[in-house]
């Protein structure tokens, strides 16, 4: 079996991640209410940390104090001490009493707590300074309360980001899909359809990571990490400890290391994973595509076996992608477990004691997480710089028909459509599929056009229909070029059925009413019985609510082509374009569309592709195309009895 490998679209290119991100506010900033409640909830988040960090010393000092004083005191001092205990509250304070308010460095707003305590009648401390009180404060309502707030704001940081995340991805799909259709049709000829589902419909949701899962971590990470760290900074200066400090400093950047070396491979893997996940969207658009195909050939374990290779394929590349991203959070995590082992070895070597080092300890003890999570954020941002380049890669590719600010209106159509010395070449061609190409077709006249497969009649009517723009020449109505007119105006005055008729998984009633979303039942039911549709719809149980199946494979190839001419019917446009739709049906069902054809042709102007020369013989003009050129021109009869190009196709139609 060939190798499999992913095809690079021919307009894909690379983004800086500087304007990649940028370009993400275009779709968060309309929802930028939302996104700052989030944020500042995540600030605030981290500013919960504080009053923990406060209360971790003096309690410590407390207790060493208390536990140290009871050590030291003599039995006798300390029965007369427990024999005297209601007379303490009236003595002077004691040289112990005096130690400990020197000592003790509780945060700016206890004295607050412990005035109000006591107007409960509520003693935080005993008389010899133990902080029993004071710890029962802190577990049973300040830990409580610090809780119930932060619980409270990081509900409101991770709703209000995912909330619009989720609406920006919305507006994000919404946009893509319709740039994609603005798009022409030499576009469609070129990429891969399954892919561009799969940048559509999977890509964007990495915009909803990046305002969720990155930007929740960023808005609260690294404020835990300051709020932490400017602690850590203020305890150190005052409490004379520099040189720790200075320790602190130059172990902790020791983080960021594997990051930095894991960030190159995280990327690779990234876009290979959303690159290769985009194969198997165009693989099963493919089979189920071509289902019909796959059935008559028999060939559905051939499908399989190619679609569990691509399968194979893709998940190589996501298991190498998740082995690398697996190892960022245990490398940290292993170089933190060590930066912090040694910390409290160099604590114990410079004899500093426990209450001095827990405050410095307990804070990076708090932003590991923090920092561990911003370390896996590695992983999701080169994730969603991957899936940015590709979605600005469709973006920015801009191979749609301009239309010009000042493009005419044109409500009616009133004269004729003139090709005058055309000529159009696809992009990916080496030579021009029309060429010098010029006729007319005059208000209410027929003109027919015939020749071989690759001869460029297609090519014409697409022209016609402003499909394409030509290269050289101009294609004008009413001697206003199409360039100079509205699309809107142009597509509601054009109405085509073509030979391979596609229609949507719906009602028949909503395929007729395609495009005349106004029309009425009655409308409908009219265009049906013109276009011979209404026999075989009514002769179902569910009539006009019957489901026709994903492209109409409910139906008959003769049902849906009365289908789309019943639709085209029911549009009424001044001007046709059929790409005869009768060349495969057989001999009753081709009677029954060609006299709906006939029904549709009435008082219109009509560009035919012709397949069946039987069916142009009263065409006022006939065009012979050959290699993108008209080589032949005239009605049936003058280009018969002439004896070229056009006697010997028919010749050849009357043979077989």
């Amino acid at each position: 079996m060939a190798k499999i490998e992913y095809r690079k679209e021919f307009f894909d290119r690379e983004y800086s991640g500087w304007e990649s991100y940028r370009r993400v506010w275009k779709y968060a900033r309309k929802y930028r209410f939302r996104l700052l409640i989030g944020i500042v909830c995540g600030m605030l988040t981290a500013g919960t940390l504080v009053p923990f960090f406060q209360i971790v010393q003096p309690t410590l000092q407390h207790v060493e104090s208390h536990d140290s004083a009871i050590d030291n005191t003599p039995p006798a001092i300390a029965k007369e001490s427990t024999e005297k205990t209601s007379s303490l509250k009236e003595k002077p304070k004691n040289a112990f009493e005096r130690q400990i308010e020197k000592n003790s460095k509780l945060p700016s707003w206890y004295p607050a707590v412990e005035k109000f305590a006591a107007k409960c009648g509520i003693r935080l401390q005993d008389e010899k300074g133990g902080m029993g009180g004071a710890l029962a404060l802190i577990v049973c309502v300040i830990v409580p309360l610090v809780a119930i707030l932060r619980l409270g704001l990081i509900f409101l940081n991770h709703y209000c980001l995912s909330w619009s995340g989720a609406h920006a991805v919305a507006d994000l799909r919404m946009e893509m899909l319709e740039h994609v259709q603005r798009q022409s049709l030499q576009f469609f000829g070129r990429v891969d359809v399954g892919q561009i589902m799969s940048r559509i419909s999977n890509d964007p949701n990495q915009i909803q990571t990046i305002m969720t899962t990155i930007l929740t971590e960023v808005a609260l990470a690294p404020f835990e990490i300051f709020v932490a760290f400017g602690f850590i900074i203020w305890f150190a200066i005052t409490n004379h400890m520099t040189s720790t400090l200075m320790l602190i400093c130059i172990g902790f950047p020791l983080f960021a290391l594997p990051i930095q070396s894991l960030g190159r491979r995280i990327k690779k893997w990234a876009r290979k994973t959303l690159e290769r996940n985009s194969l198997i969207s165009a693989k099963i658009h493919e089979i189920l595509t071509c289902i019909r195909v796959v059935k008559s050939c028999h060939t559905e374990e051939f499908e399989n076996r190619r679609y569990a290779s691509t399968n194979r394929y893709l998940l190589k590349s996501t298991m190498r992608g998740l082995r690398v991203g697996l190892m960022v959070g245990p490398t940290v995590e292993t170089i933190g477990i060590l930066l912090i082992c040694a910390f409290v070895v160099w604590c114990f070597l410079m004899g500093v004691k426990i209450s001095d080092v827990v405050p410095m300890l307990a804070p990076l003890l708090i932003i590991y997480k923090p920092v561990k999570q911003l370390s896996k954020l590695q992983v999701q941002v080169e994730n969603s710089l991957a899936a940015l380049n590709r979605i600005y890669s469709l973006l920015d590719l801009h191979m749609e028909l301009p239309e010009k600010a000042d493009a005419q209106g044109k409500p009616t159509f009133d004269d004729r459509i003139a090709l005058s010395d055309v000529s159009f070449r696809y992009d990916t061609a080496e030579h021009d599929a029309v060429s010098h190409v010029t006729f007319e077709i005059p208000r209410g006249k027929m003109v027919a056009i015939v020749g071989g497969t690759g001869s460029g009649k297609t090519t014409v009517s697409g022209l016609i229909a402003r499909f394409y723009d030509p290269r050289d020449g101009v294609v004008t109505m009413d001697g206003i070029d199409l360039r100079d007119l509205k699309v809107d105006d142009l597509r509601k005055l054009v109405g085509t059925v073509m030979q391979e008729t596609l229609l949507f998984n719906d009602t028949i009633e909503e395929n007729i009413r395609y495009g005349t979303p106004d029309a009425t039942h009655e409308q409908v039911v009219a265009a049906a019985k013109l276009a011979n549709a209404h026999d075989f719809i009514m002769s179902q149980p569910e009539g006009y609510d019957r489901i026709v199946g994903e492209k109409g494979f409910a139906l008959s190839g003769g049902e849906r082509q009365r289908i789309a001419i019943a639709r085209a019917i029911l549009k009424n446009p001044p001007i046709l374009i059929l790409d005869e739709a009768t060349s495969a049906l057989d001999t009753v069902t081709e009677r029954l569309v060609q006299e709906a054809l006939d029904n549709l042709m009435q008082n219109r102007t009509t560009f035919a592709i012709a397949h069946r020369l039987s069916t142009i013989r009263n065409a006022d003009l006939i065009l012979v195309m050959q290699e993108g050129r008209i080589v032949e021109r005239g009605t049936h009869d003058e280009l018969y009895a002439a004896g070229g190009v056009y006697r010997k196709l028919c010749d050849m139609q009357h043979q077989s």
